[in-house]
């Protein structure tokens, strides 16, 4: 399997009587995502499902994905907490893409390559993207890419 963990992009600050949940992408969140949408397009891939937390950020970073997936964008509500090894061993497809928040999306990428939620220091940067190929359970899992939200400074036209 290739799992595709992202962080939803840049989404408004919170504030006072907004919910966290209820926080939107910014104008600039959407256009860098939107950019990471291209080079992993150019880079062919495709997925067979989106999956992603409820959260209204989450949602929209997911629907930015809807030009390279092929099958449905899924809402789950295992990727608005703690990751846990059935969550993800639980979602179908052979290329997957799971959109979420932090600190949560650095403790999935330790799980499943480690088996140790917290083994890794690494924090996803709002709209990076990790690339993990194998079974999806605790320490099964390899590192293949993390690209950084601004991976598009390293690109190059032809």
């Amino acid at each position: 399997m290739d799992l595709f963990l992202i962080r939803h992009a840049i989404a408004e600050e919170r504030r006072a009587g907004l919910l966290d949940s209820d926080r939107e992408l910014t104008d600039k969140g959407r256009a860098r995502f939107e950019v990471m949408v291209k080079i992993l397009e150019r880079a062919g891939f495709r997925f067979d499902h989106v999956y992603h937390s409820p959260w209204l950020r989450a949602v929209q970073t997911a629907e930015l994905l809807r030009p390279i997936a092929d099958g449905p964008i899924i809402s789950t509500d295992g990727l608005a907490q703690a990751p846990w090894a059935g969550l993800f061993a639980s979602l179908e497809g052979e290329k997957l893409a799971c959109v979420g928040h932090e600190p949560w999306m650095s403790e999935a990428l330790s799980l499943l390559t480690t088996g140790d939620p917290n083994a890794l220091s690494v924090r996803f940067k709002k709209g990076g993207v990790a690339w993990l190929r194998g079974v999806p359970r605790p320490g099964a899992m390899e590192l293949r890419a993390l690209l950084p939200p601004r991976a598009h400074l390293a690109q190059r036209e032809p």
